[in-house]
Formats: C-alpha cells, structure tokens, sequence
C-alpha cells in the first residue's frame, strides 16, 4: 500500500514537470504550483483557493492542462476549497460565443491624421502611427506615452481608422471589464479568439492594467500571440514602460520590446491652431493659448464654450468676451498648484508622490526641476515655492535650483525641457 502511494506521488511529480515545460515559468508559478494535486477516479483534480482563481486557470490554462493529462490517461476537474462542487475545464469545442459590451461612441470616433496638431516634437510619432496604419512598417507594439491631453488617444483612434483589415480596439478598462465578464460567463475561449483574430490589436491607457495579475497575464500573453502571428499591437499609457507603477519587469521588459514614442503635450502654437479650427479668431486663439495650459482636453473645452456661446448668443467672441467665460479656467491654468500638477502629468509623476518624502532618483529629479521652473516662470519667494512642491524648506529648493543648473550644463536635452516648461507656465 505504501508502494501504491509512492508511485501515485511520484505520477503527480511527474505531471508538475510536464505542464510546467509546456507553461511560462511566472504563470506556472502564480496560478498552478499553488494548486493542491490529487488523482481521483483516472481524474487529475486541482483545487484552488477560490472560485476566481479556478475560473481564470480553467479559462487560461484550461487547454494546456487538459493536454498534459491527456498524455497519462487523465481527465481534469478544478475544485474550488471547501465548494461542493467541481468545475470540469472547458475544452474550445464547448466555448460560447463573445461579443464585447456595447460602448459610448467617443467624440475622436471617424478621427483621421489631419486632426492631429503636430509640433516638431510629435512628427516621430504621427510618421511612425501613419506609416503602421499604411503597413509600411510593423511595430509589435507600437508604445505611445505621454501626459493627459497630449493626443494618444487620437493617435490611436486615427491609426485604427485608417488601417486595413480587421481592428480590434479597447481602453484598459475595458480589457478589465470584458476579461472579467468572459471568466465569469465562461467564454474565454471566445474572448481570446476574439482579440487574437485581428490584424491590429490597439489598447489605450495600458496603466488601467496595473496591479491586476490576472488581466495583466491574459494581456501580455496576447500581446506575445499578436507579435508571434506578424501582427500589430499600438498600446497608448500615461507613461514610458518602465516608469508604469504596477507592472514586474516582465511586463515593462515586453511593453518597451517594440517601438516606444512620447507624445508631448500641445505648444503654444499647436494650441492656437486647435483653436482657430473649431471657429476662434485669431487674435482671440493666439491671446488664450498663450494663457491656458498645455492639455488638449482643456483647449477643447474652451474652444467648445466659445463655440456654444457664439451659437447660442448670436454674438462675436472677442478677448474681453472670451476674458470673462473663461475666467475660472484661465486663472486654474496659471495658479502655482496648476503649473505643479501639469508638470506632474509632463513629468510622468504623480502629485501625491511629489508631495510626499519619496527619495526614488526620478521622484528627487522631477521635484528639482519644479522648483528650478516655478522660480523661472514665477515671482515666487523660495519658500513658496518649497510650499507647493510637498512643503520643501528654503534651503532645499535653493539646493534643488543649483542641481539644476548644474546638470543643464552638459544636458542640452534637459536645458530645453526646462526651457520649454519655464515657457509653458509664463
């Protein structure tokens, strides 16, 4: 009897190491070593710890497990600890069909490359999307960052608009939502067949993602799929892969493989032009964009107030006009804290993590050149400008301005960056 049981012990060692070589090492790791083996019946029976977990490891790895126990006789079945009741793995035959939930159609929906403004700093980025569109390059994946309000998701919904073939197109939240939905319903298998049979495959805001084993696993599996089979992957996230916050090497390792491309927020000019094309007169474009914050969103909601009034007041906009509607956007787009939080979203940091003691080299670098641009573009004393970057005292931010100039010295690219946000907040 003790012989029987060794041998039992030593077939379920043996079927480890068999779905293990057929696994990534991390998913094996994550989902299946933790799995309680046994051999019931000629059925290998996995029990997990919960009813999602068996859901995700049936509908991920069902295909693989059922492969391996096959080669030794086996049927599987998926437990859940302390449920009544197995859940028997899902072979494709079975799966049903998938339909992604129906979504509000966005304002960018029928959005071509000429909507996108392009300073100089952006023609890398609309060449390369406009050049994947037309399939005369392939980048898989096609990573694109930059602050809110910079133009990804337009980018995005214009490289979908303009590509051949079959497109598939969701927000990370989305991916969430649907991944979620198939898992619980059972059709992951039609879920995955439904992203992987495409010719592009376009994400936007990939940090939605983060700290989500589960999604994020399916994610870069497709990602890997999508890459293997020639096809196109454009991902869009609010910073460089390896500055996202909840993602392993792994992952940023994958993400940055392909082409990785920054969107600068809009300039001065670029947002005078976004302006004038929605109907503002120039003089009245030029003095507001001069006076609003580098962020799309922002400069299309003004052009939309202006739009509305002009409409609905059967009146000219004028600056004085223009003065008066805008007044609270205006004066948030030129307060201290305002500059603070949009050199946040340039900067690819959060607000809180400026504020708080955080001593990471790109965290002390970012608060650094903060302080240098608010005493360039303000009249600040340097202990009101230590106050709004996490309440610095005078000494610190008078070490943080000679770290500065010190590094723009042999930092050209840096020198401009200030430069450029110094200008930005003037």
């Amino acid at each position: 009897m003790q012989a029987a049981a060794t041998k039992k012990m030593t077939n379920l060692e043996t079927i480890k190491g068999a779905i293990a070589a057929k696994m990534d090492s991390a998913a094996f790791s994550s989902w299946i070593a933790p799995l309680n083996f046994e051999i019931s019946d000629d059925t290998l029976v996995l029990t997990a710890q919960n009813q999602f977990s068996a859901d995700f490891i049936s509908g991920v790895h069902g295909a693989t497990l059922n492969a391996v126990a096959a080669e030794f006789g086996l049927a599987v079945r998926i437990a859940v600890r302390g449920a009544s009741v197995a859940n028997t793995v899902a072979n494709d035959n079975n799966v049903q069909s998938f339909a992604p939930a129906a979504t509000v159609a966005s304002d960018d929906a029928a959005a071509n490359f000429d909507e996108f403004v392009a300073s100089d700093e952006n023609a890398f980025v609309l060449s390369a999307c406009k050049k994947l569109a037309a399939g005369a390059v392939a980048f898989s994946p096609l990573f694109i960052y930059g602050p809110a309000g910079c133009g990804k998701s337009l980018l995005a919904r214009c490289v979908a608009n303009a590509t051949a073939g079959r497109v598939v197109m969701m927000s990370g939240g989305e991916f969430v939502s649907e991944f979620t939905r198939a898992l619980h319903d059972r059709t992951i298998f039609a879920f995955k067949d439904y992203c992987r049979k495409c010719d592009t495959f376009i994400m936007d805001d990939v940090q939605m993602l983060a700290g989500k084993r589960a999604t994020c696993e399916e994610f870069l599996q497709l990602v890997v799929d999508l890459r293997n089979a020639g096809k196109n992957v454009v991902l869009t996230a609010n910073a460089a892969p390896s500055n996202l916050t909840g993602f392993d090497h792994r992952a940023k390792s994958l993400l940055a493989s392909g082409l990785v491309a920054d969107v600068v927020a809009p300039s001065a000019n670029a947002r005078r032009v976004i302006l004038m094309r929605a109907g503002v007169a120039s003089d009245v474009a030029t003095e507001l964009a001069s006076r609003t914050a580098a962020d799309g969103h922002l400069v299309h909601g003004i052009a939309t107030k202006i739009k509305a009034y002009t409409e609905l007041m059967g009146a000219a906009v004028d600056m004085t006009v223009a003065s008066r509607l805008l007044a609270d956007t205006l004066q948030r787009a030129k307060t201290p804290i305002a500059m603070v939080r949009n050199m946040c979203e340039k900067l690819g940091v959060s607000y809180d993590a400026i504020c708080d003691r955080g001593r990471a080299r790109a965290l002390v670098m970012a608060r650094q050149t903060m302080m240098a641009v608010l005493k360039g573009a303000t009249n600040l004393s340097l202990s009101e400008i230590g106050q709004y970057v996490g309440g610095r005292d005078h000494a610190t931010v008078v070490y943080a301005i000679a770290q500065v100039e010190k590094q723009k010295q042999g930092d050209l690219v840096l020198a401009a960056q200030i430069n450029q946000l110094i200008a930005e907040c003037k």
